[in-house]
């Protein structure tokens, strides 16, 4: 039988790739491991590597291809026994004939993820969709009350393993369809393309086509501003004594075999470290919200906006209210060299409860962001700066900034609101509190 090689889903909820292109051309031998093609998703370019062996038949979606829906057949690989010519000149008929599905794994461009063995699968009633599932997958979903049927496999033969269910378990399913379905109810249809470039002379302009992560960041945005009710709080923090604590922590910072410090704490990671010390302190602000209820976590994971040549991306830090300020550091310093490289896995930008975004390096005095779901928050900061203000009824000088908060009102209300970016300035303006942890 012919194998096929299909499109494989990097994340639950992704639903198509850019087939960037092909490691392997036709005729190809194919070993276990393999790698047979890149595919690049709006965040990362993976590698799909082969578990299964034979000759590379024929190449169904060539380099270049992109929006490839998931499961898609891509590519077919001649068993041994069979003829690679004949199944490449019977492509359209192969399709149709029984086959089975080429296991693919996919890595980072610069690490591979093993698969599990395939499992085999006793038939399935007439009319019964067949589902593949590890026993442990099976086990963990039963123990979550989880549907199975809602889980997109990404083990062998689009086999639902481990790593798929606690990644559906991780993303609320309401928020996730929320984030990625169009808004319902009519909407006030946007210009066409011919109709934009009337507004301008043919010559006056070069059309560059979207690339993925354009085309994913505009869905998004759109998407949260008419799903989501946004309210926008802001508040000024004084930075003086956070500044000099700052310079004692990085002055005192053990050496590497190098010479190099072991860390350098940076505003913006101290400001990473409030934030998330404000949601522990507020948890009716470190929530999130689905349609039946409303998830209240006992820590706070923060998202960072990391700008990069084509886009933006959003590493998350993990249970940052635990993390001492030298662990933040080294992982944004690892997460933005990465970012950079499209080399982060979708784990480590996915989710979230609320998020950093810092604009203050570019000379931005105050602006709002947009949330990104299933965050319910994002802290927008701006430049420090030397202002004029009143202590003990004098006028001083000090180093300020402005914090502007934007909020799911849907989860968050007003006071809510109010009480975190209050606890947020506390953290700011009194940085020995951040540790002690």
């Amino acid at each position: 039988m012919s194998v096929k090689v299909l499109m494989p889903a990097l994340s639950p909820t992704m639903e198509k790739g850019n087939l960037k292109r092909w490691l392997k051309k036709e005729g190809d031998n194919v070993k276990s491991g393999d790698v047979l093609a890149e595919i690049e998703t709006d965040k990362a370019t993976m590698e799909v590597e082969a578990v299964d062996e034979g000759i590379l038949a024929k190449i169904l979606v060539p380099a270049g291809s992109d929006d490839v829906p998931v499961n898609k057949e891509i590519a077919l690989i001649a068993e041994e026994g069979e003829d690679p010519k004949a199944l490449a000149s019977n492509a359209p008929a192969a399709q149709s004939a029984p086959s089975q599905v080429a296991p693919v794994v996919m890595a980072s461009a610069s690490h591979a993820v093993g698969a599990p063995a395939p499992s085999v699968a006793k038939p399935e009633a007439p009319g019964k969709a067949r589902l593949f599932a590890s026993p442990l997958a099976r086990r963990l979903a039963k123990q979550a009350g989880l549907v199975l049927a809602k889980v997109t496999g990404s083990g062998p033969h689009g086999r639902i393993i481990e790593r798929d269910v606690k990644a559906a378990l991780a993303a609320p399913a309401p928020v996730s369809v929320l984030a990625f379905a169009p808004p319902s109810g009519p909407a006030e249809p946007a210009l066409s393309d011919a109709a934009i470039k009337q507004y301008f002379a043919p010559d006056s302009y070069v059309e560059v086509p979207h690339d993925m992560m354009r085309k994913t960041i505009a869905r998004r945005l759109v998407e949260a501003v008419n799903t989501i009710p946004h309210f926008y709080l802001t508040i000024d923090c004084e930075l003086d004594a956070l500044l000099k604590l700052r310079g004692e922590i990085n002055k005192s910072a053990p050496k590497a075999q190098d010479g190099t410090p072991a860390y350098k704490i940076s505003v913006n990671d101290m400001i990473i470290k409030a934030l998330a010390l404000a949601l522990v302190a507020v948890p009716k602000a470190n929530v999130t919200f689905t349609e039946n209820a409303m998830l209240q976590h006992r820590h706070a994971d923060v998202a960072v906006a990391v700008a990069i040549p084509d886009g933006l991306i959003t590493p998350v830090i993990r249970q940052a209210d635990t993390l001492p300020l030298s662990a933040i550091a080294n992982a944004m310093r690892d997460f933005a060299a990465r970012a950079k490289d499209h080399k982060l896995k979708p784990e480590e930008y996915q989710g979230g409860v609320s998020a950093v975004s810092n604009l203050g390096m570019f000379g931005i005095k105050e602006f709002a962001a947009v949330i990104n779901p299933p965050q319910s928050s994002i802290l927008a900061i701006g430049m420090g700066e030397e202002r004029a203000i009143v202590k003990n009824g004098a006028i001083v000088a000090a180093n300020v900034m402005s914090a502007t908060m934007s909020f799911d009102h849907r989860a968050i209300d007003g006071a809510t609101g109010a009480e975190l970016i209050a606890a947020f300035k506390r953290a700011i303006e009194n940085p020995l509190t951040m540790l002690v942890v």
